[in-house]
């Protein structure tokens, strides 16, 4: 049990002796907290500011018609607490369980696409305060020689010949990342990470929780986040239909975008791929990560580099 979650109670007005339970190891420590739920953050990855950003924007999305978002709430010391040199965040608790690969997927894919919208218009019209900064999600982060979330050549079962076809491959996305740009038609604030289980549903609907992650990247980026660690799953190319059948209620989805939804699949599973060996001590880690994980995005790749992952194109 985390003596910081501890000592952070008080400040958030819970008694000593309120009831802890640890809900997920990933990128930080989330824990249940009585009636809130305390995010403690990995250590050196974001910064205070950055933290405080995210609060900002998830704070102008309550009450937005037609999108549900986690609350954060305030603690005495405001909405981030720092505590011998870690960040700790509070949310109000959300009804409802994570989406589940082995759920009925297609039913919910169209109204994850209407909420991404939302979040895409919002962000394109919304000025951030003064200080907003958030991380980039761009092909100098994601396939750079120093990327946020490691460098696919740590890739866990990773030999000589494979470390050919993903440095080919990503030569190849490389390329045409930087073929489609980072204008504002193409390029801005996007959640980052809406994966099954950072999705609760209930009888109401889908609510989008953890926008640890958001920052500035490719729109269409935010349903390659959503088929995150399912790639390989048959249902991806309905799946794929049915979150942009949603998109284009709520916005347009312009063709360009549409043609780059393969490669920012691949651009997601190669970002995976090193995320799962560097943070081999997360409860995602230990589940999905691996040799087998590897050779998957292997495969990925070689479909990559022969026909463009055309199974994925819209």
């Amino acid at each position: 049990m985390s003596d910081l979650i501890v000592r952070a109670l008080p400040l958030y007005g819970l008694p000593e002796g309120t009831p802890l339970t640890l809900l997920n190891r990933s990128e930080n420590e989330t824990w249940r907290a009585g009636p809130l739920v305390l995010r403690l953050h990995r250590q050196g990855y974001h910064t205070g500011a950055e933290i405080a950003s995210e609060l900002d924007w998830l704070t102008a999305l309550q009450g937005l018609p037609g999108l549900r978002a986690v609350r954060p709430v305030a603690g005495a010391k405001g909405l981030v607490t720092e505590l011998d040199g870690r960040f700790i965040v509070a949310f109000a608790p959300i009804d409802g369980q994570e989406l589940q690969p082995g759920d009925e997927l297609s039913r919910h894919f169209a109204p994850l696409g209407e909420i991404t919208a939302r979040l895409h218009l919002h962000a394109r019209q919304w000025t951030p305060p003064s200080g907003f900064t958030r991380k980039r999600w761009d092909v100098e982060t994601i396939l750079g020689p120093k990327p946020h979330w490691g460098h696919w050549r740590q890739a866990q079962g990773l030999d000589p010949q494979g470390a050919d076809l993903m440095h080919r491959a990503t030569d190849h996305l490389a390329r045409r990342l930087q073929d489609y740009g980072t204008g504002p038609e193409v390029f801005g604030l996007i959640h980052a990470d809406l994966r099954l289980a950072n999705l609760m549903v209930d009888d109401h609907g889908l609510t989008a929780i953890d926008f640890d992650d958001c920052g500035f990247g490719w729109w269409a980026y935010d349903l390659a986040a959503a088929l995150s660690f399912i790639e390989t799953d048959p249902r991806l190319p309905d799946l794929i239909a049915r979150w942009c059948e949603g998109y284009v209620r709520i916005a347009p989805l312009d063709p360009q975008d549409r043609a780059m939804i393969p490669a920012l699949i691949f651009l997601r599973r190669v970002l995976l791929t090193a995320w799962l060996s560097t943070r081999a001590d997360s409860d995602t880690a230990q589940s999905l990560g691996g040799p087998a994980y590897t050779q998957g995005t292997l495969e990925l790749a070689e479909a990559f580099l022969s026909d463009g992952l055309s199974a994925f194109r819209p």
